[in-house]
């Protein structure tokens, strides 16, 4: 429960840092509603939309009503997939206003101990720091390796465990040992002509437990003319920070990345997850009320890119010959990648030049899959449900093949064929590591 005293703090804070302008943008015409998740399936409740979370919003602002725990739980609930935004005809930056609200609330609400401990090592000492992360990552390898998973498993370990987290213990990818990611060089060179030099953003999570997607991506490059540079000391990219609250952190976390990459000097920064990409190309957004680093962050999102926008954009599906054998394939889109970054046509257009591949358009491939970073364990409820009827969809485009842009969707795609029995029929995958096969 909140107290008076964290009301008040809150109520002035909004007052003084949220962009009222912005909340004065929506019109409240409703052309959101169709296209937000939590609005639809929980029964077209207005406080679980986007126009409805914007009149909260600007009713704390506006002093008219105060914060509570109920008007806290409406924004948690929001996916932030910010399908609202493209369909918004006053262009409101509601993802932008979401995060910004939750910051607000989280820097004033009072936590648990317990609680406060969790997000302290998640937020400062884990995230933040990539040594530590292939250090965790490594663990979970060796947890793998040694038949440790498959003893959890048989004693019904993973049963005191929710069913989506236990089912997603089974889908996680197979972690490389720690030597492995270690060895790898910082400097790959092109194939065939040059035509570019590509930074690629490692990422935390992808640089540990989807390393083979990142060496697919690696090849990609190189095979389409580019000469590809990792640089050292870039960090995760504080999208996990932005989303839950934790801005400042986050803005320590972009300012770091764009010094990492200003010395590679590279013509493109390239990123193979929609989550990250979304919140990389608002660093200039994040860092506009710093003088020293705004123009920084304007030139570093310059520069960034989808891996599958960098290869359209090279003509490699026109350059090099993709087969796979006959199979029937279908894309489920990144918000973020979608929405933010504005890249959908790229990925359709890689996947319909590979011979053999059938593309079939999922109904609502623009819908969230309920991932959304740790929404689906955080708000696992709404998650499934979103999940079960993104299920439903794939059903019906008979795809043997679910195809991804985002390691989030990746999962929690894996988690769906494993909730509808399907595994070992019907296969998720990466839209780079597709692509290598179909290379080679």
């Amino acid at each position: 429960m909140m107290t008076t005293s964290v009301k008040k703090k809150i109520q002035k804070e909004f007052k003084e840092k949220m962009d009222y302008d912005e909340l004065l943008n929506c019109m409240r015409c409703g052309f959101c509603l169709p296209s937000c998740p939590t609005y639809i399936e929980t029964g077209h409740q207005e406080k679980y939309s986007p126009r409805g979370r914007i009149a909260l919003m600007k009713g704390i602002t506006d002093g008219v009503i105060e914060p509570d725990d109920d008007i806290a739980h409406s924004l948690d609930l929001c996916l932030g997939c910010r399908a609202c935004e493209p369909v918004c005809p006053s262009g409101v930056k509601y993802g932008r206003l979401l995060e910004d609200a939750r910051s607000i609330i989280q820097k004033n609400k009072k936590e648990s101990v317990p609680v406060k401990l969790l997000r302290k090592g998640i937020f400062e000492e884990l995230f933040p720091h990539q040594n530590r992360m292939e250090k965790a990552t490594s663990l979970l390898g060796f947890y793998q390796r040694s038949g440790l998973s498959r003893v959890a498993r048989k004693i019904g370990f993973m049963d005191l465990f929710p069913e989506s987290m236990a089912t997603m213990e089974k889908v996680l990818p197979e972690v490389p040992k720690r030597k492995e990611v270690r060895q790898r060089p910082r400097y790959f060179e092109h194939e065939g002509e040059k035509k570019a030099t590509a930074a690629l953003f490692a990422g935390c999570l992808m640089d540990t437990m989807f390393f083979s997607t990142n060496n697919a991506t690696i090849k990609l490059l190189q095979k389409a003319g580019c000469d590809v540079v990792i640089p050292e000391n870039q960090l995760c990219c504080g999208a996990l920070h932005g989303h839950s609250g934790e801005l400042e952190r986050a803005r320590q976390m972009a300012k770091q990345n764009i010094e990492a990459f200003e010395a590679s000097d590279a013509d493109y920064i390239i990123t193979n997850a929609g989550g990250c990409g979304a919140f990389l190309i608002e660093y200039d957004h994040i860092l506009k009320d710093e003088p020293e680093w705004a123009e920084r962050a304007k030139r570093f999102v310059s520069k960034l890119k989808d891996i599958s926008a960098i290869l359209v954009d090279l003509d490699f599906h026109k350059t090099h010959r993709l087969k796979l054998p006959e199979q029937t394939v279908t894309y489920q889109d990144s918000c973020h990648l979608r929405n933010v970054m504005q890249t959908f046509e790229e990925p359709r257009i890689l996947l319909k030049s590979i011979e053999g591949v059938k593309y079939e358009e999922l109904e609502g491939a623009d819908t969230c899959c309920g991932s959304a970073g740790v929404y689906n364990i955080v708000e696992s409820d709404m998650a499934m449900q979103i999940l079960d009827h993104k299920m439903e969809k794939v059903e019906q485009t008979k795809a043997k093949t679910i195809v991804t842009a985002n390691p989030g969707c990746l999962l929690e795609m894996k988690l769906g064929i494993e909730r509808v029995k399907k595994t070992g029929k019907v296969r998720a995958v990466h839209i780079a590591d597709l692509l290598l096969d179909a290379l080679d």
